[in-house]
């Protein structure tokens, strides 16, 4: 890591700071047509309350007070929703006018980020990390990209992420069998204007484009959260989440 790509973090950063988030509401579902009509896959019912329901209020539990919606494939859908379910919510909507990838969204949702040092997940994705923990990970570490992993075992359907003794990003593995490892669960946090910075084109991925190629020049960290996990982009883990997640 270079260390000359350091933060320089002003007394605004403190640990207190507020917790905003973008969420990554965008995706078609493809993989849960079998499961589920057409619509955004946060928008499937699971448990009898859209996914996205789940994510946002867990959130608030977290202690989130504001939100920007990266949205896309039928956004009016999400929308409609927010409007009647979070009347008093406190967001934004940042909306694509065609497919930018995982990376180009989160740049344009940084777009509009208040904070100087932003939450990011996915819609599809309930990660029950401890955000407060990991913002002030962050901060105190000065990082430019901080990561929740979550330890598993017995798994081929994500790759593995290494971090060394002081938990600094070394490396990022293909998906293949393993019997254990820590995956990366898809939520960061992320200092904004490091991130828009960065020389990328209008459309390109997150985690290739910006994690893949920048861990060793960019100060990016991984947090260890061993706690509830479960990606709905598949019918089984659909399913499950339909067990598991019963309000």
């Amino acid at each position: 890591m270079n260390e000359n790509n350091s933060i320089i973090m002003g007394p605004e950063s403190s640990i207190n700071q507020p917790l905003e988030c973008i969420i990554l509401a965008g995706g078609l579902g493809t993989r849960l047509r079998s499961a589920v009509p057409d619509m955004p896959k946060c928008m499937a019912p699971v448990a009898g309350h859209p996914f996205l329901k789940h994510v946002i209020d867990y959130l608030l539990s977290e202690g989130v007070t504001k939100f920007i919606f990266s949205l896309g494939y039928m956004h009016e859908a999400i929308e409609s929703f927010l409007e009647t379910s979070y009347p008093n919510l406190q967001y934004q909507i940042a909306l694509e006018s065609e497919p930018l990838g995982t990376g180009g969204a989160i740049h344009l949702a940084c777009k509009k980020a208040t904070e100087r040092n932003v939450l990011i997940l996915n819609g599809d994705t309930m990660f029950k990390a401890n955000l407060n923990s990991m913002m002030n990970f962050h901060l105190q570490h000065q990082a430019a990209c901080t990561l929740a992993l979550k330890p598993m075992n017995d798994f081929d359907r994500y790759g593995v992420v290494d971090i060394n003794h002081e938990n600094y990003i070394q490396s990022f593995k293909e998906k293949q069998h393993y019997e254990n490892g820590l995956i990366n669960g898809g939520i960061y946090v992320l200092h904004v204007d490091t991130f828009l910075s960065l020389p990328f084109a209008e459309k390109f991925s997150f985690e290739k484009d910006y994690l893949e190629k920048y861990f060793n020049s960019q100060k990016m960290m991984g947090i260890v959260q061993d706690r509830y996990f479960i990606d709905i982009g598949i019918p089984e883990d659909f399913e499950r989440a339909s067990i598991e997640l019963k309000i």
